[in-house]
């Protein structure tokens, strides 16, 4: 990891700098791909299943005597974790529900909002490299308690043409039944588009390679709503002389492990606790399955130290990292100085892998800065708010001068006409109910 001392305001930009991912270079064959499957639906989907993953299969929707068969191979502590996990989740995003509200802005006049399901999602659930079974929990579970009409699962298959057994069992559980062998850019597409066995979705939420997020964006483009742009997986973490390094290094090394372009920042305004940091990083890095991936992340990564605690937190604000780690005493006090993050874990007993699989929070974060502007996934991910007023005859005596104004002020007579209108009418029938 590259040791980075005091940097200048002037410089954080540089300093801060992502992994470079040229979508454009991508978007030639992502777009060619999502015409095809546009195009000829089903046919392209299972072509490029055989080409992209290996796997000739028949059909793409999951059967249920394979769900039944995925149930009984899923061993009774793993049921349990998952079981635990779905619990947590369920309470956290329960309390997401918002409670409509009636407001009278006029005397007369009522406003409020209703939270209404989006009807049809797609869930892409990566299954590449590690079948991320944890991704059903983190979107189904919103998506179940908002109520959407029509939720479908897409996730490429193993070289069996199966689908992973956790993955179908998760989805069992929370009553997901809708489910499809399918991956990549050309899930994207049928989820997008449509396709004689994969039904045509609103959003689609979920994270995946490059390919993926492309063929998010470029969807996006053309109407079909998404939760969110997104890049590699990132987090930073901030230490100091009461962090544990054993505890910061697994930090570090768990986010490593997704992937080559994911990337890792330490924190800190106390230099002398970097080299036991990077010695357990080292030692644990060398046990790693997945070292070799590691590796290379690690390559992308910096150790950044900071003159102050104020502007520590400054530069991590404005790096914007998807999980943010603060592994220290003072934990409670820093965390209230976060403004961009996606999710914040707080306190030594706390990692990141706590968010990822069952604390309760959604695991589904903007990367790549987007925290700036974008929430997690939540409840509100995957409903819209509609909103209604009533108008009395006293409200639009009320406000309906003021209407009058406004628009006879921007020259638009039909939306003063359509007050003036109804002002008549009420004034007739105040009349001709006092003369009766």
């Amino acid at each position: 990891m590259e040791l980075i001392k005091y940097p200048d305001r002037s410089k954080w930009k540089d300093v801060l700098k992502r992994p470079a991912i040229d979508n454009s270079l991508l978007e030639n064959t992502v777009s060619s791909i999502l015409a095809d499957v546009k195009a000829n639906g089903d046919k392209a989907v299972l072509e490029y299943n055989a080409k992209f993953d290996g796997v000739s299969i028949s059909s793409l929707q999951v059967t249920p005597e394979e769900i039944d068969e995925a149930v009984g191979q899923i061993d009774e502590k793993l049921k349990k974790a998952i079981i635990l996990a779905k619990n947590n989740i369920e309470k956290f995003h329960l309390q997401q529900k918002v409670v409509e509200k009636k407001v009278e802005t006029t005397p007369g006049v009522t406003c409020w909002q209703r939270a209404v399901a989006i009807e049809k999602v797609g869930l892409y659930v990566p299954g590449g490299t590690a079948p991320l079974f944890s991704t059903v929990l983190m979107l189904g579970i919103p998506a179940m308690l908002a109520g959407c009409k029509e939720i479908i699962v897409c996730s490429p298959p193993m070289k069996n043409g199966k689908l992973a057994a956790s993955i179908l069992y998760t989805a069992s559980l929370i009553g997901i039944k809708k489910i499809y062998k399918v991956g990549g850019v050309q899930a994207i597409g049928a989820m997008a588009y449509g396709t004689a066995s994969i039904p045509q979705v609103y959003k689609i939420f979920g994270p995946g390679n490059q390919y993926v997020t492309a063929a998010k964006q470029l969807v996006n483009r053309t109407g079909t709503a998404i939760d969110m742009p997104a890049g590699p997986s990132e987090v930073a973490v901030i230490a100091d002389a009461t962090s544990n390094p054993a505890f910061v290094a697994s930090d570090l090394l768990s986010q490593a492990e997704h992937g080559k372009d994911s990337q890792v920042l330490l924190f800190t305004t106390d230099e002398n606790i970097v080299p036991a940091i990077e010695k357990e990083v080292e030692k644990q890095l060398a046990a790693l399955p997945r070292k070799d991936i590691a590796t290379v992340s690690l390559g992308n990564s910096r150790v950044i130290i900071a003159p102050s605690n104020d502007e520590m937190m400054d530069i991590v604000n404005e790096y914007a990292p998807e999980h943010l780690i603060i592994a220290t005493d003072n934990a409670m006090e820093l965390g209230m100085k976060v403004i961009n993050a996606g999710s914040v874990f707080l306190g030594h007993l706390t990692p990141e892998s706590a968010g990822d699989y069952a604390s309760g929070t959604n695991h589904t974060l903007p990367t790549n800065g987007y925290a700036k502007m974008y929430s997690g996934v939540n409840l509100d991910s995957f409903v819209k708010k509609v909103t209604y007023q009533h108008i009395s005859d006293y409200g639009i005596f009320n406000i309906g001068p003021a209407i009058e104004k406004m628009a006879a002020l921007e020259q638009l007579d039909g939306h003063k006409n359509a007050v003036t209108l109804r002002l008549g009418s009420v004034v007739n029938k105040y009349c001709n109910d006092k003369l009766g």
